[in-house]
């Protein structure tokens, strides 16, 4: 149970507190102040997993916040404070003009008005005598979202105060206001510019624009860093599955430079460690091969005794026995690292493996599709299998092996070849233990053969695990990456 703040502060609750707490309820795990674990999931469930998701988010979220202030604080004082000027001069002139009507009702009188309006004011004016202005059908707003319509009703009820209806549908480009008069109805032709601002639409289109470039601009530039990125993750992922695609060339920021070059350099020091290694055992195989070159031939040449025939094939055997495991150790310690990966037909591999476990009298029966092609060092997936069905050779008298292709957790697939027998098995706390250089679980052999086995599965990205086979004994599962 989470403890309270202020029991952490004082140190542990008393346990009158904590059963208190438990007859309560659990309460909801917070991460940071004020989020709980809910919240925080569905948080994580729309930020983007990716870099440059990431990236951009960062860069433009403060850039929308700062928008929507600006866009806030324009719709809230200066459009607003426009809006309501300009519907307050429409509505103030057309007071006017009913008021000079009522004052004049004579016909030269009201013609000139309405030639003075339409000069002057800009208004359409048309008076329909004994009219009477009817039921206002429902309409909905032309500009929903601009306060200009419910800024000129206001305004007309303010300062007109007689009945009135306003048309803004039947003409784009005007605004027809009809208000009812003792003697009948004027209509008023008002231009919509009366009562909109051009600014209006810099603005937007300075919101949406810069946006749009920003996250152009942002985009493009976030792309190329990640896309170096990705190229020194590529590079470090081939590079862990054996496979030599030489010095990357640094490109994007800084940072991402200096990690491609430490990487460049990680790699040429692997490269000069692997060589320096191959080189000394090589030396070392050889200098140990010349004395037991030696040994064989002195002991071919011994003259053949009856009483000594038994201690000579003794002593051949145990020369054969060092040449062995001076060959088993050397392979080991190479790890098949010379050899370049190439396509290659897994499903062949795994036959010709088997064709010669069956010359070595083994009984073995495959199950493969007819071709499975993907990168590998063939001769070093040779050794792995064969050092696999060697040793379940010695142990078994049926071994099944079987090919197929599955699915990877991460990305891609796995290429795997389960390998059955149905021997005695090896028990499940030893079974790292098999693994291990010169490990010998049973009688015979060197301890290498597993060791190399998983040692090229690795190398190739790869792994090999043990289990309980259905025949019985062992199964050996070779995972290898397509």
């Amino acid at each position: 149970m989470t403890a309270r703040p202020a029991d952490r502060r004082a140190g542990a609750s008393p346990p009158g507190d904590a059963a208190a707490g438990e007859r309560a309820g659990a309460r909801v795990p917070r991460l940071g102040p004020g989020l709980s674990a809910p919240t925080m999931r569905l948080l994580r469930a729309f930020v983007p997993r990716g870099l440059l998701g990431r990236s951009l988010l960062i860069i433009l979220l403060p850039l929308l916040i700062v928008q929507a202030v600006a866009l806030q604080l324009f719709y809230g004082s200066h459009l607003d404070v426009v809006s309501r000027r300009l519907a307050g001069g429409l509505a103030s002139e057309i007071a006017f003009v009913a008021a000079l009507m009522e004052r004049h009702p004579g016909a030269e009188e009201r013609a000139w008005l309405f030639r003075e309006g339409a000069w002057r004011l800009d208004l359409g004016l048309f008076f329909e005598p004994g009219a009477v202005l009817g039921p206002v059908p429902p309409r909905g707003a032309s500009l929903p979202l601009l306060p200009l319509e419910t800024d000129l009703v206001q305004a007309m009820e303010g300062r007109v105060r007689l009945p009135f209806d306003a048309d803004w549908q039947s003409d784009p480009r005007s605004i027809i206001i009809r208000v009812q008069l003792p003697d009948g109805v004027l209509h008023v032709e008002a231009p919509r510019k009366r009562l909109f601002t051009g600014t209006l639409y810099l603005f937007v289109i300075w919101l949406v624009g810069s946006s749009l470039l920003l996250f152009l601009v942002a985009a493009l530039f976030m792309k190329n860093q990640v896309r170096a990125i990705r190229r020194l993750a590529g590079a470090a992922e081939a590079f862990g599955l054996g496979r030599d695609l030489g010095a990357m060339k640094p490109e994007g920021a800084q940072e991402v430079r200096q990690a491609a070059a430490a990487f460049n350099r990680m790699q040429e020091r692997i490269r000069r460690f692997v060589a320096q290694r191959t080189d000394m055992l090589a030396g070392i195989s050889h200098d140990l091969r010349t004395p037991l070159t030696r040994m064989r031939l002195g002991l071919a040449m011994l003259p053949r005794a009856p009483e000594a025939e038994e201690e000579v094939a003794a002593l051949t055997q145990d020369v054969e026995e060092m040449e062995r495991m001076v060959a088993a150790y050397l392979a080991f310690a190479r790890g098949e690292a010379q050899e370049p990966a190439r396509p290659a037909n897994l499903s062949e591999i795994v036959r010709e493996v088997a064709r010669k476990a069956r010359r070595d009298g083994a009984e073995v029966a495959v199950e493969a599709p007819e071709a499975l092609v993907l990168p590998l060092r063939a001769d070093a997936v040779r050794r792995c299998l064969a050092n696999i069905l060697d040793n379940a050779r010695k142990h078994a008298q049926r071994i099944a092996v079987a090919v197929s292709a599955s699915p990877r957790p991460e990305a891609g697939d796995w290429a795997v070849v389960t390998i059955d027998d149905d021997g005695p098995g090896i028990p499940a706390a030893q079974r790292e233990e098999a693994f291990r250089p010169f490990s010998t679980l049973s009688a015979g052999g060197t301890g290498l053969g597993l060791a190399i086995a998983r040692d090229i599965a690795r190398a190739h990205g790869g792994d090999i695990v043990l289990e309980e086979s259905p025949l019985g004994g062992l199964r050996a599962r070779v995972r290898l990456p397509v």
